[in-house]
């Protein structure tokens, strides 16, 4: 009569063991390390970039996580006999790589390897973002991710007003406010983080306020300034996404090269009237603002600005397009407007897509850059130049 002692003896048996160093060594040749523990095992800690397919759905999913059966793969559990069962099974569906980790996590934490303990949502929080725990592409991992992010809006005026609504609803972690101006009774047409009983009041302090009443879990950060050459490199330096909400060409091209000179994605946006346009830009993945517009409108060419006006939903669309954007960025899911110019016209309600290539000549991103720090362009327009042909 078998027993399960002698199961497992005849599973071992027939199943290739690693130790945790080995399994480390065979991750960094491009191994896929599956830990088959349950959920309250791995969030009490779990081996960094591990895929996490519980034991009892291994084989409904793996097929799907896991499409190329010549890939290899290690078995993870929490002392070596689950993952060794697992690693039966995966032989039985085919995979011709397959190992199991002796001793499982119990060993390679007493082997001194790296762990990763991933954040815990609390009760409240689960309900709070319930509707993003449904998708599969955020669930509880990428909202943890969410939450111990941090994007540093630039204006919270017409494009950082929804940009910053819905991160903050989303559940960005920090979000930073640069802004040296005060709510002025012409912004609440379009600027919908300010209210009335905000005008007089800065900018940043108004946001900030309606940021932190939306939802608690928002540590909002205030830069209460003008960015320039002197503070830009050191006021982006702790946020992972800059969303460039400003209305003027000198804050933008300063924005980029700092973004740039600083291996930072920035999300760009523009309003005008009823036309709005916006892009993402990661550095040494594709263009840069320099490369869709090497230098700013001549003067004579543009409207001044107390003379554009703007449509005042016309932010609402591109602010939204932005924050979409930065939640992408900040998950790593989807397809971003990186090489992409993405045009919207209000009139018309029409969107047209330009494609934007990186300029090799480009001063501050190209082959041979001649930026190689940030300096301040004498600018106050925002109108911005015309668009490239489209694709």
């Amino acid at each position: 009569m078998t027993t399960f002692k002698d199961l497992i003896r005849r599973v071992k048996s027939e199943v290739h063991e690693v130790s945790p160093e080995e399994a480390r060594e065979m991750a960094g040749r491009g191994a896929v390390i599956v830990d088959v523990r349950e959920a309250d095992e791995w969030v009490q800690g779990h081996i960094p970039g591990a895929l996490f397919i519980p034991r009892g759905f291994l084989e409904l999913r793996v097929e799907e996580k896991l499409p190329d059966k010549s890939r290899e793969v290690v078995l993870q559990c929490a002392g070596g006999t689950r993952s060794a069962l697992a690693a039966k099974a995966l032989q039985e569906l085919g995979y011709t790589r397959v190992s199991s980790m002796a001793g499982g996590f119990g060993k390679w934490k007493e082997a001194g390897l790296p762990i990763e303990v991933p954040r815990t949502l609390s009760a409240e929080q689960k309900s709070r973002y319930s509707r993003h725990l449904l998708v599969p592409e955020v669930g509880e991992a990428g909202q943890a991710k969410l939450l111990a992010s941090k994007v540093l809006l630039v204006g919270a005026g017409g494009l950082g007003s929804p940009a910053g609504l819905y991160l903050a609803a989303a559940g960005v972690g920090t979000i930073g406010l640069v802004d040296s101006d005060v709510v002025d009774l012409s912004n609440l047409q379009r600027q919908i983080l300010h209210t009335n009983a905000s005008v007089g009041k800065p900018k940043t302090e108004s946001a900030a306020a309606t940021i932190r009443a939306l939802n608690p879990d928002v540590q909002v950060v205030r830069h209460d300034l003008r960015l320039d050459a002197s503070n830009v490199m050191d006021v982006i330096a702790p946020y992972d996404v800059i969303l460039d909400g400003s209305d003027n060409f000198s804050t933008k091209y300063l924005v980029n090269d700092a973004s740039v000179l600083s291996n930072k994605p920035s999300i760009y946006g523009s309003i005008f009237r009823f036309d709005g346009q916006a892009s993402v830009f990661v550095p040494r993945k594709g263009p840069c603002y320099r490369c869709l517009f090497p230098e700013p409108t001549p003067t004579d060419m543009a409207p001044s600005c107390d003379e554009a006006g703007v449509l005042g939903v016309l932010p609402g669309v591109v602010g939204l397009v932005q924050a979409t954007e930065a939640i992408k960025l900040l998950l790593g899911r989807g397809e971003l407007l990186v090489g992409r110019l993405l045009t919207y016209d209000a009139l018309t309600m029409r969107f047209q897509e330009y494609r934007v290539r990186r300029d090799p000549r480009c001063a501050v991103c190209g082959d041979a850059p001649t930026i190689r720090q940030v300096s301040d362009l004498a600018w106050s327009c925002h109108f911005e130049p015309r668009q490239p042909a489209p694709v």
